[in-house]
């Protein structure tokens, strides 16, 4: 099973360091789940992974309003793991805001990265302020959740494991 494990640059850099995401576990990422296929009214995986990506993103969004001091520019590493090692939490797992939601056991190996996507450095004008408008946005004001969408509406660029190290070098 894909997931996609919602990060920070300063969290990747850790990652990095220690070889492990979410140590000492669970960890939360997201996934196709049963709930996003519903709610996707997809067939397409592909359609579906993206979906699992973007609401990664979200949460990465989340992440950065809760660390002041991390760059603002989402991360989201895909990992593959076995179908056992990730469960949907089955009290939220209808819950709109926990759409593909899972929780993966333990720590994960950085090993089983698949890949890591992050946003270019010209997001982070549109990242920042969709940081400050999370809360009234999650109030529902409209103004508010299309500044979100302004970040949302950047794509997070594909990087290899490889290049982990280049990313996050300055943070060591």
């Amino acid at each position: 099973m894909r997931v996609y494990v919602p990060l920070t640059l300063s969290a990747l850099a850790e990652a990095h360091r220690t070889g492990e995401l979410g140590a000492p576990g669970p960890l939360t990422a997201y996934a196709v789940t049963p709930a996003l296929r519903e709610w996707y009214l997809s067939d397409d995986i592909e359609e579906l992974e993206y979906a699992a990506l973007n609401r990664a993103a979200l949460a990465s969004l989340r992440l950065l309003a809760a660390d002041a001091g991390a760059e603002r520019r989402r991360v989201v590493v895909a990992a593959d793991v076995s179908d056992g090692a990730a469960s949907v939490d089955p009290d939220r797992g209808l819950d709109p805001q926990a759409l593909g939601e899972v929780r993966v056991t333990g720590p994960l190996p950085l090993a089983k990265a698949a890949a890591v996507h992050v946003d270019a450095a010209e997001a982070e004008i549109d990242v920042t302020a969709a940081v400050g408008a999370l809360a009234a946005a999650d109030g529902g004001d409209d103004d508010a959740q299309f500044t979100v969408g302004g970040a949302e509406d950047h794509e997070l660029l594909w990087y290899a494991t490889q290049e982990i190290p280049n990313l996050v070098g300055a943070r060591r």
